[in-house]
């Protein structure tokens, strides 16, 4: 079992997870990527008590406490008024209570941990410029093709490439995935010698009808990382790095508090993207033959509640440690699918649910204990490095 050919689509959270857990339990899966070079792509990640688990399963816990941040407090404010309508305590308490820590951390610190990880305990396992085009089973192999021209002959394939996955087209046929009629805005800014109160607490999310702005450091406290939503009709691109303008931010949120507006003015003009978010429904199975999937190629969510890479990590960590535990392909990605599916395919759910929590139509009478978030769901109550597979 342990000489099983496993391919890996995608160096996304995912798939990099499930390559160390692999790694961690004897195999030596080779991950293939798209992009010709990894570079400093995306903005910041909520990395909840469950997915550190997952990183710390995998041998990142030192690194974790070196990069990530700690929270001390997360905030509901009202978008006009600045007043502070709920909070909840971080700091030791996720620790003391979960046995793990709640962080936020830029994307580009934690993939880069994860590949260094990966090279680390196998130099040669990440394989770049080799973006998935189609597969074909044999009896006892898969072929897989790429759109340069190369073929790899495997046993296993696991598709960890993205909302958009071609591994998911591959196994079940193209599907039309619903515009769910919200914007998202993403930012960085350096927080230099802004005012305190800019970003006070450290973690906050404003609401107001129809659209929310969430915001958090990462990089030791130095950068301030923004999400904003809005709900409306008309563009609806389905991107990731689409530039927009300060005069379109300005529009949407200028007349908000000043923690909010001040800060927009002082987002570089040059590094701000938006994107559509699109919805699509959870899968059935996401096991074909000797093909499955994970991350949010199996299951991807919508943003409102800032699990899709925890939901990721944790994927990759039951993987590895199913193949670990098993006898043969078959009942490794058995007990992969029956540990993740009904648990993925919730919070999928629920994030939809979630986006009505932080658009509010009234948020002056926000009530935390009337809206159910990841923590009170019971979701940070979760270990993926030690649940039955």
């Amino acid at each position: 079992m342990k000489d099983t050919r496993i391919a890996v689509i995608g160096a996304g959270m995912a798939g990099l997870t499930a390559a160390l857990s692999l790694q961690k339990n004897g195999f030596k899966p080779i991950v293939y990527e798209s992009a010709p070079e990894l570079g400093e792509v995306g903005a910041g990640l909520t990395i909840s008590p469950n997915s550190t688990h997952g990183l710390e399963y995998v041998g990142l816990a030192d690194e974790l406490a070196k990069k990530a941040n700690v929270t001390q407090t997360q905030a509901i404010m009202h978008y006009k008024t600045g007043e502070i309508l709920a909070t909840s305590e971080r700091g030791d308490i996720p620790r003391q209570k979960y046995g793990a820590n709640y962080y936020q951390i830029h994307r580009a610190d934690l993939h880069e941990m994860l590949c260094n990880a990966a090279e680390k305990n196998d130099p040669g396992c990440l394989v770049l410029g080799h973006a998935f085009e189609s597969y074909t089973e044999r009896d006892d192999e898969t072929e897989i093709t790429f759109a340069n021209g190369d073929t790899v002959t495997c046993d296993v394939v696991i598709g960890a490439d993205g909302v958009r996955s071609v591994v998911r087209g591959a196994m079940f046929g193209p599907e039309d995935p619903k515009f769910t009629g919200n914007v998202a805005y993403r930012g960085l800014i350096d927080k230099g010698n802004l005012p305190h109160d800019l970003f006070t607490p450290s973690s906050g999310v404003a609401i107001a009808p129809r659209k929310a702005f969430t915001r958090y450091l990462v990089r030791d406290g130095s950068v301030i990382n923004f999400v904003a939503f809005v709900r409306r009709d008309g563009w609806n691109e389905e991107g990731w790095s689409i530039p927009v303008t300060q005069e379109e931010l300005m529009e949407e949120f200028g007349d908000w508090h000043p923690r909010i507006s001040n800060l927009i003015k002082a987002a570089p003009k040059d590094k701000v993207f938006k994107w559509a978010l699109y919805d699509r429904d959870p899968l059935d199975q996401w096991t074909k033959g000797r093909v499955t999937l994970t991350g949010d190629a199996a299951h991807p969510m919508l943003p409102f509640m800032g699990m899709g890479a925890a939901m990721g990590i944790e994927d990759g960590a039951v993987l590895g440690r199913a193949f670990g535990a098993s006898s043969d392909i078959d009942e490794a990605l058995t007990r992969y699918e029956a540990a993740r599916k009904e648990r993925a395919n919730y919070v999928l759910l629920m994030s939809r649910k979630a986006r009505e929590r932080l658009q509010s139509d009234n948020p002056e009478q926000y009530d935390d204990s009337k809206h159910k978030n990841e923590e009170s769901l019971g979701l940070f109550d979760y270990n993926p490095g030690t649940i039955p597979v």
